[in-house]
């Protein structure tokens, strides 16, 4: 039965990386000025949903179809799930999306790094005998094993992780936040905290502006030019930048006043109705999750 399992996972992956070939080829769409970079290194998230091909579907179905997929990866805690929950977010972002593949993987290695680390504690043990299925003798001292199963039950979470992160990243890579905030109100989350996840979305990248503005002024007077330098330039960077982010983040605050702010963001509703189309493929992806997890 696995191997019915890792075959139906190999065919998806083969037509989807088929149908995304022929559809580059046919589109030839790149993402070429549309990415905002902060310091050369980080990318807005907005910018990518805004420039995404989904943009125009509903931001309502987009949500409940993302959540749907990650509760189905963390209810059925079955890896094969995972995989095919990974490779259909990954399709959807990118092929349908029309985000570039390196940008895509490049955001996915920051959680498949951190859970590396950290399910190595799960798979790997520490013990003073030659115990387990894999040991290794480390300068005669102790010794470092693991087994099939702890290396079975590692890889188990760091897919179901990924899936969980993925499903996130196809909801935000392609539903600017401004949609995303109306989605929330319509569920009735209580006020404030969609306030203050608006104003720490768009504190962080204000943050992010700010070091970028004064790295790039220390650079240009030589300020990492060897080690010290170096250090003695980030410990600079690192006294002013809580203070200068306030005082830029005081200046927006100051501008939403002017425009008659009175604690109450409100964004222009685009109607995006749901086509059916989009309805029978989510069934039809939430069918063949069903069908995996009662299959493997």
């Amino acid at each position: 039965m696995n191997q019915i399992m890792i075959g139906l996972l190999l065919v998806m992956a083969a037509g989807m990386f088929a149908h995304g070939l022929w559809k580059s080829r046919k589109h030839h769409h790149h993402y070429q000025g549309i990415g905002h970079k902060h310091g050369g290194s980080v990318l807005s998230v907005d910018y990518y949903a805004y420039a995404s091909h989904m943009r125009k579907w509903n931001a309502t179905f987009k949500v409940i179809f993302s959540m749907i997929c990650l509760l189905l990866c963390l209810i059925f805690n079955n890896i094969y799930v995972s995989l095919a929950v990974i490779l259909i977010m990954g399709y959807m972002a990118v092929v349908i999306g029309g985000l570039e593949f390196d940008h895509y993987i490049s955001m996915m290695m920051i959680p498949i790094v951190f859970l590396l680390f950290g399910s190595a504690a799960i798979a790997v043990g520490f013990s003073w005998d030659p115990i387990g299925e894999y040991n290794l003798s480390v300068f005669g001292l102790f010794y470092i094993y693991c087994s099939k199963a702890s290396l079975w039950k590692a890889a188990g979470l760091i897919f179901k992780a990924l899936g969980a992160v993925s499903a996130l990243y196809m909801m935000t890579l392609t539903t600017p936040l401004s949609e995303l905030i109306v989605v929330l109100r319509k569920a009735h989350l209580p006020k404030v905290i969609i306030e203050l996840m608006n104003m720490i979305y768009r504190y962080i990248f204000i943050m992010l502006d700010t070091h970028s503005r004064m790295k790039n002024s220390a650079e240009s007077r030589l300020g990492y030019v060897d080690f010290r330098t170096s250090c003695y330039s980030f410990g600079q960077v690192a006294s002013n930048l809580l203070i200068v982010s306030l005082k830029r983040g005081t200046d927006y605050y100051n501008a939403l006043e002017s425009r008659c702010y009175n604690g109450d963001l409100m964004f222009l509703e685009e109607e995006k109705p749901m086509k059916k189309t989009q309805v029978v493929g989510a069934a039809a992806v939430v069918a063949l999750l069903i069908v995996i997890k009662l299959g493997a």
